[in-house]
């Protein structure tokens, strides 16, 4: 269970997220166009987009972009960041998603798959991606071992927030339930490295915007650990 049911709104960080968290590096999308994935001439649809991330940075490869998020703020973030864009944002928990059957190409869910009813999403997505669509699931992650920075501002969201369960990382392949096997197979995957680097104050951007502090601390707390963290760094 996520952080031990304890509740977390995205919304609540929109701000620190739209300015702290487009940190993927161009390899990364590169990675995925090498595929022949969100290219010109698909239709894809970004379920749990956030701020609009993926189909912002992958815009200028051609295809035609849906974004979809639960989160109103985020959704708001995701429209100003990419107001030069032809993109269709729509706020919407990805499971009561509605479009019309056989509407796109690829599906993409990047940092967000554990987040999903995924036995309520799978006929879903099925239905509404084409005959041979695909589904692209994307993760990056920190490394708190590999890394003394990131291992110690672990130490303190934990300090403030026990129940925070994204600590911990290793490189992994993404686990893909077992009922996506009723409707799909598993075609490629791949895990690999990445140096992505950071000032003092993006990376406290970074952690500041997470799921264990900016999405879920109080007021009061997001405030101590900051000055804390700020520290640290």
């Amino acid at each position: 269970m996520i952080d031990g049911g304890k509740k977390f709104d995205w919304g609540r960080t929109s701000a620190d997220y739209a300015q702290f968290r487009d940190i993927y590096p161009e390899k990364f999308y590169r990675k995925i166009t090498e595929r022949n994935l969100c290219v010109k001439g698909q239709k894809v649809l970004d379920i749990g987009t956030g701020t609009g991330v993926l189909p912002r940075n992958m815009y200028i490869y051609g295809a035609e972009w849906t974004a979809a998020d639960m989160s109103e703020n985020q959704i708001h973030q995701a429209e100003i960041l990419s107001a030069d864009m032809n993109i269709n944002y729509c706020v919407s928990a990805a499971e009561n998603l509605d479009f019309p059957d056989n509407s796109f190409d690829i599906v993409t869910a990047c940092q967000c798959f554990w987040y999903f009813d995924h036995e309520k999403i799978v006929p879903n997505l099925y239905r509404m991606l084409k005959p041979d669509g695909r589904i692209v699931v994307l993760c990056m992650e920190w490394l708190p071992c590999d890394d003394e920075i990131a291992g110690a501002s672990e130490k303190l969201v934990l300090k403030y927030n026990p129940s925070w369960s994204g600590a911990g990382a290793v490189a992994h392949e993404i686990e893909i339930p077992e009922c996506y096997n009723e409707k799909f197979i598993k075609e490629y995957h791949e895990e690999y490295f990445l140096d992505v680097y950071f000032t003092r104050k993006s990376w406290n951007g970074r952690m500041k915007s997470c799921r264990g502090t900016g999405a879920s601390l109080s007021d009061n707390e997001l405030s101590e650990w900051e000055k804390e963290h700020i520290s640290l760094l």
